[in-house]
């Protein structure tokens, strides 16, 4: 688990810096997605890029299996509850919710997988005229422009902002990291992550929406 987690939050530092390109739009109104659109190219098309997206998926699948098991394996070793419930006291939330927080976050990248993955790398997209690349930044503003899905994806952003606040810090404490000193490090460095990565996905659907870019 900590290490397909490391794993998955690198990607995740990968796909933001990636997406951020969007809003090159709002610095330079001719720009209409082309940066965007030239990186998505860059990196769907990038032979070692390809590779490493087969080991993200199962990387995915393995971080998912590896977390129902030990939700089961929790489960099974405590089929009777503490006579006395320590709440927030003896854990956070959303430390205690990692089963019901990774679902929802599988559910959500389904649907993104749907979405934007599917279209660009199966069925196709429009190219963007003049360019021999698709245009995945026009695929964005037909998406974000319904309401719900602009709803359902920023509250899969904020499941993945309490997933990585428990997970961030525990896949550092399996992999060794148990000093205090450097573990308080890691705490707050893992909740800064989380809050921030987590806006970054959540303000591009925002932004789409609301017509701040596109």
């Amino acid at each position: 688990m900590g290490v397909t987690g490391v794993f998955l939050v690198a990607f995740l530092i990968v796909h933001a810096g990636l997406n951020i390109c969007v809003f090159a739009d709002l610095l330079d109104d001719a720009d209409n997605g082309d940066m965007f659109n030239r990186a998505a190219h860059f990196m769907g098309r990038h032979y070692v890029i390809r590779l490493m997206e087969i080991v993200l998926f199962a990387g995915i699948i393995l971080h998912a299996v590896q977390g129902l098991a030990l939700e089961f394996q929790n489960r099974a070793k405590r089929k009777i509850g503490y006579a006395v419930k320590l709440g927030n006291r003896g854990s956070k939330w959303y430390s205690r919710s990692m089963g019901l927080l990774g679902t929802l976050l599988l559910l959500f990248l389904i649907m993104h997988i749907y979405h934007f993955w599917v279209p660009s790398r199966i069925t196709g997209l429009e190219p963007v005229e003049g360019k021999n690349y698709h245009n995945l930044f026009a695929e964005m503003v037909v998406v974000f422009s319904n309401p719900v899905v602009v709803i359902l994806y920023v509250l899969g952003c904020i499941s993945l902002a309490y997933h990585l606040m428990h997970g961030f810090q525990s896949a550092f404490r399996t992999l060794g990291v148990h000093n205090q000193r450097y573990l308080s490090v890691i705490v707050t460095t893992g909740k800064i992550f989380s809050i921030l990565i987590s806006a970054i996905f959540a303000s591009m659907p925002i932004a789409f929406y609301f017509g701040w870019v596109g």
